[in-house]
């Protein structure tokens, strides 16, 4: 059940890129155990968002904070709370599956992961293929991988972009369980399917040229709406 306690507070958030700003005053509050869905055309700052909150990026202008620690100045207090999934796998090419979840399970200290990477790949349909070289993987096979990863240390928040794509209907039923909203994690999700993102959704987010132009609980918002920011 989600909490009462803010997960994520953004107030008055600019990213900057030179003159442009990605992110144009952003201002949200999500509970904990609550999920935000992000839509909005490409370039609009969606990825720029999860980019923030993942520590990745440092807010230009404004405040941004995950589970009480200000990103500008404790952001180091929440990485290892957070499990971030972007366009790029973050898996390394010449090694194979299972090595790669091995290198992620000693970035974050775990020391005896054996039984939950060998969890997760057969989760995922992976396990026969574990000790191939990443670098032959398709595209759906490196993005249950990279889902692989961002779960394996049991983050408390998954920050998403768009992590059902390239995935078939089969992959994505083998993924629900490590990403859907039964984990009861906070999520930030990145997305351009209007009904599957209200359905998953507590609160949405609509963005254009980084600006907020819709923000309120999913129940009050149509696919119509989500729509216009298309247009």
């Amino acid at each position: 059940m989600a909490s009462t306690e803010p997960a994520v507070v953004c107030s008055g958030l600019v990213r900057r890129y030179g003159e442009r700003r990605a992110l144009d005053g952003i201002d949200l509050t999500l509970g904990e155990g609550q999920t935000l869905v992000v839509f909005g055309p490409n370039g609009a700052g969606k990825t720029t968002l999860l980019r923030v909150l993942s520590t990745l990026l440092r807010p230009s202008e404004g405040d941004a904070s995950l589970l009480g620690s200000d990103l500008r100045k404790e952001g180091w207090k929440v990485r290892s709370k957070i499990g971030f999934l972007g366009h790029q796998s973050l898996c390394y090419g010449d090694l194979t599956a299972r090595e790669n979840l091995r290198y992620h399970a000693r970035l974050h200290g775990i020391n005896d992961a054996a039984a939950r990477i060998e969890a997760l790949l057969e989760q995922t349909g992976l396990s026969g293929r574990g000790d191939e070289r990443v670098f032959g993987y398709s595209r759906g096979m490196l993005q249950r991988l990279a889902i692989c990863r961002a779960v394996l240390h049991e983050p408390q928040v998954l920050l998403l972009d768009e992590p059902r794509s390239n995935l078939d209907p089969a992959a994505i039923e083998q993924v629900e369980p490590l990403i859907g909203a039964a984990v009861g994690r906070t999520r930030v999700i990145a997305s351009h399917d209007p009904a599957g993102g209200l359905a998953e959704a507590d609160l949405v987010l609509g963005l254009r040229n980084g600006a907020a132009t819709l923000l309120a609980p999913a129940a009050e918002v149509t696919t119509e709406q989500i729509g216009e920011l298309y247009r």
